[in-house]
């Protein structure tokens, strides 16, 4: 029952990363010349999307982890 904890961790912990890396990053380097990015917008369409794919990947990453430790004891 391990093996299959450790594969969708594994899996999970890689969506993860790709979530996090296609998110929009801030201001960028707009900051360093004097750009002002402390603009509040709101997240639209596939933007807020992937941000909510995000969290529930998130969530279930630290579900699984939990999970797996006391599934060992």
């Amino acid at each position: 029952m391990t093996t299959y904890f450790n594969i969708a961790l594994i899996i999970l912990s890689v969506s993860l990363l790709f979530a996090l890396l296609f998110q929009a990053g801030g201001g960028g380097l707009g900051g360093v010349f004097g750009q002002a990015d402390t603009v509040y917008r709101s997240r639209r369409g596939l933007e807020r999307t992937l941000f909510r794919f995000t969290i529930i990947l998130a969530v279930l990453f630290v579900a699984i982890s939990i999970a797996s430790v006391i599934w060992r004891k």
